[in-house]
């Protein structure tokens, strides 16, 4: 580190350029989730164990949907980050950089997923 100006020292700056972006990336989902688990999980556990069309009806407010699909993504952008860092700590070279793929796409795909699930429900079809 001896070579970077005392400005990127502050900056925190490496050689990527990206660490501290996904600092903050990853402490502002963290954020989030501090306020989105909650209020997925107070209509999700109230609805349990009910049929099909009260959870439906749960759902098919706008508030309650946009919440669950809000923490879906929120869950799966905060999972890669995570295991991304983990990722590239421990495992290097070719097979890190596959499961770094392999991890976007299984995060990208619960997302996906959540969401359209949400969407099915909350439209009744």
């Amino acid at each position: 580190m001896r070579f970077l100006t005392d400005r990127k020292r502050v900056e925190g700056l490496g050689s990527a350029k990206q660490g501290t972006g996904h600092f903050w990336e990853q402490r502002l989902s963290a954020i989030a989730l501090l306020f989105l688990v909650p209020l997925f999980v107070l209509p999700f556990a109230y609805n349990l164990g009910d049929g099909y069309e009260e959870v439906r009806a749960a759902y098919a407010h706008p508030v309650n949907a946009v919440i669950a699909i809000a923490f879906f993504v929120t869950v799966s952008l905060h999972f890669f980050q995570g295991v991304q860092v983990v990722i590239e700590d421990y495992v290097h070279g070719r097979l890190g950089m596959i499961l770094i793929i392999a991890m976007r796409l299984l995060s990208t795909l619960f997302a996906l997923i959540g969401a359209y699930a949400v969407i099915r429900i909350s439209l009744g079809a």
